[in-house]
């Protein structure tokens, strides 16, 4: 009875740390994505930002006249 209980805590334990593993992987990933993504808005900001001190125009005056 004892050695039952004991076992299946361990599967439950192996289980959860395997989920663990799995779920550590997948917020690593994310933080990879984020990291690049900041980096692209950045770039972005820059490019922007030296855009406008070239010709004075903003994303206004990209928009279709249709608009």
């Amino acid at each position: 009875m004892l050695e039952g209980r004991i076992t299946s805590l361990e599967e439950k334990f192996s289980h959860q740390d395997y989920l663990l593993d799995q779920l550590n992987k997948i917020v690593a990933a994310q933080q990879m994505v984020i990291d690049e993504l900041k980096k692209d808005v950045l770039e972005l900001k820059i490019s922007q930002t030296n855009g406008q001190n070239q010709n004075n125009r903003t994303v206004k005056d990209d928009i279709p006249p249709h608009y």
